[in-house]
């Protein structure tokens, strides 16, 4: 019998039975998917998929100190589980001392729904949603557009079990819907996407509608060069950067003076004003609509996680409160060594704090500015200041007087998410919304639009 028709929680039992390792933390992800894709106004594509990953930390204790291995493989069967638990041990005795280790978490309670069959997905999560999708491809066809993108639904339940007596389980839904608008002649074209759940809160129609505004606004054609511009960022560009920003904000790399966080002479920025706007950047498990994980899932060790601290529960935390840095991601390890409180990182990230407006409204109160749609290859030039290249896509818009008026010319930016906090002149409604260049590793987010009054556009970019 394969691993794959045993129960997850079966499987992680029997790895811990099989464990001869002085510690041991097994966690079974058992995934299921189901997808939509379309091009030129049809429907291309559907499937549904099904998988389980199966993960051991074995610990092994020494003279020098405790070792870690880790070995993640999927499609394990009953047979090779004995192998996998092994192999995680060998890895274990073959490694050095392990530099983040800690005593494996206890004392959290069991997850009542512990030894309960994964939750699945299914075609029948697109049923509200694929008619809706249909009517918007005919309204696309006899308006002009063409109409490309895709649908997907993930969920994924995760069991963790420890040799320490943990038994916890989490069910993580995440849905992610990409649409795209061409004109016929593939001259114009425009973005949206949309985080959800259940796919019960995204309507195509309205998406489309949205689309072919900015198709209409490309109708006009104006070239600009290279140069600082007011800049109107919507929530999804704000989210890509806030979201680098986030995962650049390990304490430990800061303390030894790595990163934009690093304080001159040492020690962190912990306690500065990073903007003048009273801004909040936050992650919160239970938050409404972006819940996330509530406690430590780690299948690996880095500079923000430890494979130590699963298991480990997680608690609504502010990492800029108020224009104020607050916090900065810790394991129990690094806090240790930073004096700093333990805040692990957290499978969302809301940004709030600032005016009740929709982009719209910014839009009307911009005199003369640029509107974007999103960012995309985004890179790192240089971590001292957390400097980001990339570049626009899928639209930008001259703004002037209160209105657009035409599409320009896309561009490079360079630009660091820290200085765009100190420069923003304005936050609007804080919205859910999907990063376009960060979503398939991070979907949960809620940011508003920025209006940054001198945004770096350093060269003209030829792209579409």
């Amino acid at each position: 019998m394969s691993a794959r028709t045993s129960k997850p929680h079966e499987i992680v039992e029997r790895a811990l039975e099989l464990s001869r390792a002085d510690g041991c933390v097994v966690i079974a992800d058992e995934q299921s998917t189901a997808n939509l894709r379309w091009a030129g106004n049809a429907l291309t594509t559907n499937g549904v998929t099904r998988g389980r990953t199966l993960t051991v930390v074995a610990t092994v204790d020494g003279k020098e100190g405790t070792a870690s291995g880790v070995v993640s493989r999927s499609a394990v069967t009953a047979d090779e589980l004995e192998s996998l638990v092994r192999a995680a041990e060998s890895a274990a005795r073959g490694a050095g001392s392990a530099e983040d280790a800690q005593p494996l978490v206890t004392g959290v309670a069991a997850s009542p729904d512990f030894t309960d069959a994964p939750v699945e997905t299914s075609s029948a999560v697109f049923a509200d949603f694929a008619p809706a999708l249909g009517e918007s491809f005919a309204r696309a066809r006899a308006g002009g557009r063409e109409l490309y993108g895709f649908a997907n639904h993930e969920l994924v339940s995760t069991y963790v079990g420890t040799s320490a007596g943990l038994r916890l389980r989490h069910d993580q839904p995440t849905g992610t819907l990409e649409l795209n608008a061409k004109s016929p002649d593939r001259t114009r074209s425009a973005w949206a996407g949309r985080s959800t759940r259940d796919f019960k809160d995204v309507d195509p129609g309205a998406l489309d509608a949205e689309l072919a505004q900015r198709l209409a606004w490309a109708e006009r054609r104006v070239e600009l060069p290279a140069g600082r511009y007011e800049t109107l960022l919507p929530p999804t560009a704000v989210a890509d950067l806030m979201i680098y920003q986030f995962w650049s904000a390990a304490a430990r790399d800061a303390a030894e003076g790595r990163t934009v966080f690093s304080k001159p002479g040492g020690g962190t920025r912990i306690g500065e004003r990073l903007s003048e706007l009273p801004l909040t950047l936050r992650g919160d498990p239970n938050e409404p609509g972006l819940e996330a994980a509530p406690f430590v899932i780690a299948h690996a060790s880095g500079d923000d996680a430890s494979v130590f601290d699963n298991g480990l529960p997680l608690a609504a935390t502010e990492w800029i409160s108020g224009g104020e840095l607050k916090r900065l991601t810790t394991t129990r390890h690094s806090a240790g060594l930073t004096g700093l409180p333990v805040a692990p990182s957290i499978g969302n990230l809301i940004l709030d704090g600032g005016e009740d407006r929709s982009l719209d409204e910014m839009i009307a109160s911009t005199g003369r500015g640029l509107l974007l749609t999103c960012l995309w290859y985004i890179r790192e030039v240089d971590p001292a200041t957390l400097l980001l290249t990339g570049l626009t896509r899928d639209g930008v818009y001259l703004v002037e007087n209160g209105e657009v008026v035409g599409e320009v010319n896309n561009f490079r930016f360079n630009e660091s998410p820290v200085d765009l906090l100190g420069r923003a002149a304005e936050a609007g409604r804080t919205e859910k919304t999907l990063p376009r260049e960060w979503s398939d590793w991070f979907t949960r987010a809620a940011m508003p639009a920025l209006r940054v009054p001198d945004f770096n556009m350093s060269s003209v970019s030829q792209g579409v």
